[in-house]
C-alpha cells in the first residue's frame, strides 16, 4: 500500500506498482542488493551472488551466476551491450550480454562499484573503473590487454562512482571528487558534511543531471554541482575546469538515493520515528518525496510514504534508488521488494478525480485528452456525472449537462428522458432536448408536453412556442389542450397556444377567431404572414374595435384584396369606425373615395368637426349645396362662411362674419382673400356704426383701401377707442410706403446706369477682325486674299460682320443702318457701325 502523506485534496504526483513476475519469486529466497535500469531491461543483483536480466515487467531473461556472496554494483553502457560486475568477495566481471568476452578478475579485498564507460562498445573507449580501497582505471590497448592505472587512493573504502561523458564522479569516506578523463586531471573535492555517519552505513547517493550538473546527496544534505570551464586567462597550473555549488540545502530525513526529473528531484529517504512507548527509534517506511531545488532551500512538491516488504529490518544502505534515463521511471529497491513510480498519466488524473467525485473536471479532462486516454470513456464518464448530479438532486444542473454528455446519442437521450420522468422531473430536462436535425420520437416530446399540460400552463406555452411543431403529433396535442378548455373556456393562455398550434396545422381561419376573441396583438402579423385576407372581410369590426389605426392602415395598404366599397359595406352599422377609415382614405388620396365624401360630411360634422373645414377645402367632389345645408343645420359658422365663399356668395359670408362671429380681423382677412373693392365697401358700410369695428379698420386697411375713403365716412363726434393710435400707424404706414418707393426709384436709377455704362463700355471696345473671320451674307473670308488692295467691311456692335459691298441699301434714317440678321431675329437694333476701311 502507497500512502500520500499530503492533504487528501491534493493529487499525487506519482503513481506506484510493485515490480511482480520473476522478481517476486527471486526475492522469495534471495535479497535484492542493487539495481541498474537500462532503456531496454534491467539488471538485478541479489545477495546470493547471482545476476537476473529483467524486462520491464519484472520477467527473467537472463540469469548470471557471478558468485556466492553479494552483488555490490552491476554497470551497463549507454548501449545496453556490456555489463559490469562487481561482488564482496573481489570478484570484477566486464563482459558483452551476446559475446560473454571481456575482462574477469578476483582481487583479495571487496570491490564496492564499477562503472563502465558510456561508449564501451566502442573500440577506442574500453574503459572501466573500479573501486575499493583505490580508484583503479582499466583500459584495454592496441595489444588486446588491459593497462591498470590508480586515480585515487588512501581516503577509506569507495562507495559510489557515476560515469557521464568524460567525467568520473566517486565519493569516499572524506568527501566527492569529480575526474575529467579527457584532461586526465582532478578537478574538483566536495568534503563530506556530517563526519559523524559512518559512510558504510549512510553511503554516498550521486547522479548526473546532465554532462556538466552532478547532484550529491549525503546523510541529511544535498548539494547540486555545476561542473564550468575555467578562463583560459585564471588557468595557471589549475585544472581547465571547476565546480560550482549553485545549490546546497538540508533535508528532514536521511538520503537513500537520488534522481532528476526535468528541474526537480526525486528522493528516496530513509525514516526514523520515535515511538510513544519507548524513547528507541524505529524504523518507519521509506518516503519518495518531488522537491524543487531552490539556492538555499527547497520547496516540497509532493511526499508519498511506501509501504516496501520488510521496511522495519532495512538500513538507510539497504534502499537504492535507480531510474531510467528516457523516461520518468523510478525503481525503489529494497532487499525484500522492488517497486515502480512513474508519473501518472491523464487515466491516473481522471481516476483521481472520479475519487474525489469531481466529475466534471474529470469529463473535461478525458474531453481534452480523449485520443491519449486508454482506460477511460467521455461517455461513461458523463454518465457518471449525470448520475451523481441526480443522486444529490441537481437537476437542473443535470438536465443542461445532458446535451453535453448525451451528444447525438439518441437511445441514450430517450433513456435519460424516461429516467427524468421517474423521478418527477420532465420539466427539468424539457428545454434541453435535441430539436434540430437529431430529433427523438414524438412520443417522448408528447410525453413532456402532457406533463406541462398538467401543471404549467405557462410552460406548456412556452415549449409550444419554442418547439417546432413538427417534433410531436399536432391534432393529439390539440385535442388535449381542447380538453383542458372544457374546464376553463376562458383561459387566456391556453387559447393562445391553441391558436398558435392551429397556425402550425395551417388551421388559420380557427387561429384568427382565437386571436380576434383575445384581441391579441398577433393578430396583424397572422393575417399578413398568411395573406387571410379573405377570411376578414367579415371580421373587419372585431379589428377595428382591437386597434382601429392598426386595422384601417392594414386594410388601405390591401386595397386589391378587400376593396374600399367591401370596407364601407361592413362598417354601415358602425359610423364612427367609418368615418375613422374614410378620414385615413381621403388624407392618402383625395379622389379614390370621391363617391363617398358626400356622406363624409355628415361624418366629419357627427364625429370630427375639427378636420371638417379642411376636408370641404380639399375635397373637389364633395356636393357644396348639401354641405352647406349640413352646417346650416348644425350653426358651423366658420364652415359656412367658407362654402358661401366657394358658392360666390361672398357679401352673405362677409354678413355671416360681422354679425355672427363679430370679429373684424377675421372680415378684413376675408376681404383681402376676396380682394373685391364693393366687398371692402360694404366692410366699412357694416362697421361705420361701430367705433371699435373703425379701430380694427383704420388698423389694417391702409394697403388695401385709401383710408381716407373711411376717415371722410366717420361721423363727427363719434368717440373711436385708440383714433390717435390708429391715425399714427396709418400715418406711418403711409411714410413706409413713401420711403420704399424712394428706395425702389434709387435702386432702379443707379441699376440703370450701371448697365448703361456697362453697355458702352462693351460696344467701345475693339472687335478682332482676323482670317478666320466670315461675312454673314456671301460667307466668304472677310479679309481678301491680298492685302494690297483696298477693302471695306462693316462690323455691327452684336458683332456680325459684312463686306460693305455685300450689306442693302441704308435704311429710312440716313446714316443709321442695323444688322440684317438681329432685326430678322428681332433681337434689337444691333446698330452702330464700326466701318473698317483700306
Amino acid at each position: 500500500v502507497f500512502e500520500s502523506e499530503e492533504d487528501s485534496e491534493e493529487e499525487a504526483k506519482l503513481k506506484y506498482e510493485r515490480l511482480s513476475n520473476g522478481v517476486t519469486d527471486i526475492l522469495k529466497n534471495d535479497a535484492a542488493s542493487c539495481m541498474t535500469v537500462h532503456d531496454k531491461f534491467l539488471a538485478l543483483g541479489t545477495h546470493f551472488g547471482k545476476v537476473y536480466l529483467l524486462d520491464i515487467q519484472g520477467n527473467v531473461t537472463q540469469k548470471f551466476v557471478i558468485s556466492s556472496v553479494k552483488i555490490n554494483q552491476i554497470s551497463l553502457d549507454e548501449s545496453g551491450d556490456h555489463v559490469g560486475i562487481c561482488s564482496e568477495d573481489g570478484k570484477v566481471q566486464v563482459f558483452g550480454l551476446y559475446t560473454r568476452e571481456g575482462f574477469h578478475e578476483n582481487f583479495d579485498c571487496p570491490v564496492k562499484v564499477v562503472a563502465l564507460h558510456p561508449q564501451f562498445s566502442r573500440s577506442n573507449y574500453k574503459q572501466f573503473v573500479t573501486g575499493g580501497n583505490k580508484l583503479l582505471l582499466y583500459e584495454r590497448n592496441w595489444l588486446n590487454r588491459w593497462k591498470t592505472v590508480v586515480l585515487h587512493e588512501g581516503e577509506g573504502t569507495i562507495t559510489n562512482i557515476q560515469w557521464r561523458a568524460n567525467l568520473i564522479a566517486w565519493a569516499n569516506n572524506v568527501g566527492v571528487k569529480i575526474y575529467d578523463i579527457s584532461t586526465k586531471q582532478r578537478i574538483t573535492n566536495v568534503l563530506r558534511d556530517n563526519v559523524s555517519l559512518r559512510p558504510d552505513m549512510y553511503p554516498c547517493s550521486l547522479c548526473w543531471k546532465d554532462n556538466t550538473t552532478l547532484i550529491v546527496g549525503w546523510g541529511t544534505s544535498i548539494k547540486i554541482c555545476a561542473v564550468k570551464e575555467r578562463n583560459p586567462t585564471e588557468m595557471r597550473d589549475l585544472p581547465s575546469r571547476y565546480v560550482e555549488i549553485v545549490s546546497a540545502f538540508e533535508t528532514e530525513f536521511f538520503i537513500s538515493g537520488l534522481a532528476p526529473l526535468v528541474d526537480q528531484l526525486v528522493v528516496l529517504f530513509f525514516v526514523k520515528e520515535n515511538t510513544e512507548q519507548m524513547d528507541d527509534e524505529v524504523r518507519a517506511r521509506p518516503r519518495l518525496d518531488i522537491i524543487q531545488p531552490l539556492p538555499e532551500g527547497y520547496e516540497e512538491i509532493s511526499s508519498d510514504a511506501l509501504t516496501v516488504r520488510n521496511f522495519e529490518d532495512n538500513e538507510c544502505r539497504d534502499y537504492r534508488l535507480a531510474h531510467a534515463e528516457g523516461e520518468p521511471l523510478f525503481y525503489i529497491i529494497s532487499p525484500k521488494d522492488v517497486v515502480v513510480a512513474k508519473e501518472r498519466d491523464q487515466d491516473d488524473h481522471i481516476d483521481w478525480l472520479l475519487v474525489k467525485e469531481k466529475y466534471e473536471e474529470a469529463l473535461m479532462a478525458a474531453e481534452i485528452s480523449f485520443k491519449n486516454i486508454k482506460r477511460h470513456d467521455v461517455q461513461k464518464i458523463g454518465m457518471a456525472f449525470l448520475d451523481h448530479l441526480l443522486k444529490n438532486g441537481e437537476y437542473e444542473v443535470a438536465a443542461r449537462k445532458c446535451q453535453k454528455v448525451l451528444g447525438k446519442n439518441m437511445e441514450l437521450w430517450e433513456n435519460e428522458v424516461y429516467r427524468f420522468k421517474e423521478i418527477g422531473q420532465l420539466k427539468a430536462i424539457s428545454q434541453y432536448l435535441p430539436r434540430g436535425d437529431l430529433r427523438l420520437r414524438p412520443a417522448i416530446y408528447e410525453m413532456i408536453l402532457h406533463e406541462f399540460l398538467k401543471t404549467d400552463y405557462e410552460g406548456f406555452a412556452t415549449l409550444i412556442r419554442e418547439w417546432p411543431g413538427e417534433l410531436y403529433n399536432n391534432m393529439a396535442i390539440v385535442q388535449a389542450v381542447n380538453d383542458h378548455l372544457k374546464r376553463d373556456p376562458s383561459n387566456s393562455t391556453l387559447l393562445t397556444t391553441l391558436a398558435e398550434l392551429y397556425t402550425y396545422d395551417q388551421r388559420y381561419d380557427k387561429a384568427l377567431e382565437i386571436y380576434l376573441r383575445l384581441r391579441h396583438k398577433d393578430v396583424y402579423q397572422l393575417i399578413h404572414k398568411h395573406n387571410l385576407f379573405s377570411s376578414i372581410e367579415d371580421k373587419i369590426v372585431l379589428l377595428m374595435d382591437f386597434d382601429k389605426e392598426k386595422a384601417v392602415d392594414m386594410l388601405l395598404d390591401n386595397e386589391d384584396k378587400i376593396s374600399i366599397d367591401r370596407v364601407v359595406e361592413e362598417l354601415a352599422d358602425r359610423p364612427e369606425l367609418l368615418h375613422v377609415y374614410l378620414h385615413k382614405l381621403f388624407k392618402r388620396d383625395h379622389h379614390k373615395g370621391q363617391k363617398y365624401h358626400e356622406r363624409q360630411i355628415g361624418l366629419y360634422a357627427e364625429y370630427d368637426r375639427p378636420n371638417l373645414l379642411p376636408f370641404l377645402r380639399d375635397s373637389t367632389h364633395c356636393p357644396l349645396e348639401k354641405a352647406l345645408e349640413i352646417c346650416q343645420e348644425r350653426n358651423f359658422v366658420e364652415e359656412t362662411v367658407f362654402l358661401l365663399s366657394r358658392m360666390g356668395n361672398c357679401r352673405r359670408a362677409l354678413q355671416m362674419i360681422m354679425e355672427e362671429l363679430g370679429d373684424v380681423d377675421k372680415a378684413i382677412e376675408f376681404a383681402k382673400e376676396q380682394d373685391d373693392g364693393e366687398l371692402w365697401d360694404d366692410l366699412i358700410s357694416y362697421s361705420i356704426d361701430k367705433p371699435p369695428f373703425i379701430t380694427g379698420l383704420l388698423n389694417n386697411i391702409g394697403t388695401h383701401v385709401d383710408p381716407i375713403l373711411l376717415i371722410n365716412r366717420i361721423k363727427e363726434g363719434m368717440e373711436i377707442p385708440n383714433l390717435r393710435d390708429s391715425l399714427v400707424k396709418i400715418l406711418h404706414d403711409y411714410n413706409l410706403q413713401i420711403l420704399l418707393r424712394e428706395g425702389c426709384k434709387k435702386i432702379l436709377v443707379a441699376d440703370s446706369l450701371s448697365l448703361l455704362q456697362k453697355m458702352h463700355r462693351t460696344q467701345m471696345r475693339g472687335v478682332r477682325v482676323n482670317e478666320d473671320s466670315i461675312c454673314e451674307s456671301c460667307h466668304a473670308t472677310i479679309l481678301p486674299s491680298e492685302m494690297s488692295k483696298s477693302f471695306s467691311v462693316v462690323v455691327f456692335h452684336c458683332r456680325h460682320m459684312f463686306h460693305k459691298e455685300c450689306l442693302p441699301s441704308q435704311g429710312t434714317i440716313p446714316g443709321l443702318q442695323f444688322c440684317n440678321i438681329c432685326s430678322a431675329k428681332r433681337r434689337g437694333p444691333g446698330s452702330g457701325i464700326l466701318e473698317m476701311k483700306k
